[in-house]
C-alpha cells in the first residue's frame, strides 16, 4: 500500500468515526421523535408525553437525559410550586433539524414499504 492510500484510509476512518459518534448520540430508540416534537418549541415533560404517547415514561426520561448530556436538549427548571421543567432544543439540536428532514425524505423514498 502506498502512502497516499494510507492517508486516504485514515481520512475515511476519521469521517466514519464522526458518523459513529452522531449515531451513538442520536441512536437512542426515541431520540428522533423527541427532537421532532421539540422542533416546534419548548415543552414540559407532560406535554412531550402527550405528544409522543407511544413512549413510556421511563424511556422518555432516559432519552431526554441522554440528549441533554449530549448538548442537544436544554432542561430548564422554573422555581414554581410545584416545580416545572421545560425542555427545548439547543443550538446544536436546532442545527440537526435540517439533517432530520433529509433523513425523513430518504425514508419516504427508500423506507421499508418501498420496493427497490
Amino acid at each position: 500500500m502506498n502512502r497516499m492510500n494510507s492517508h486516504e484510509e485514515i481520512l475515511d476512518a476519521l469521517e466514519f468515526n464522526h458518523i459513529c459518534s452522531v449515531l451513538q448520540i442520536l441512536g437512542a430508540k426515541w431520540a428522533f421523535l423527541v427532537i421532532a416534537k421539540l422542533s416546534n418549541g419548548a415543552k414540559r415533560f407532560n406535554q412531550l408525553q402527550r405528544d409522543a404517547a407511544i413512549i413510556k415514561t421511563q424511556s422518555l426520561t432516559d432519552v431526554l437525559r441522554r440528549l441533554e448530556d449530549s448538548g442537544i436538549v436544554k432542561r430548564e427548571v422554573f422555581p414554581t410550586v410545584p416545580v416545572s421543567v421545560e425542555y427545548s432544543l439547543t443550538e446544536k439540536g436546532i442545527d440537526f433539524l435540517d439533517s432530520l428532514k433529509e433523513m425523513e425524505k430518504w425514508g419516504e423514498k427508500w423506507g421499508k414499504d418501498q420496493k427497490e
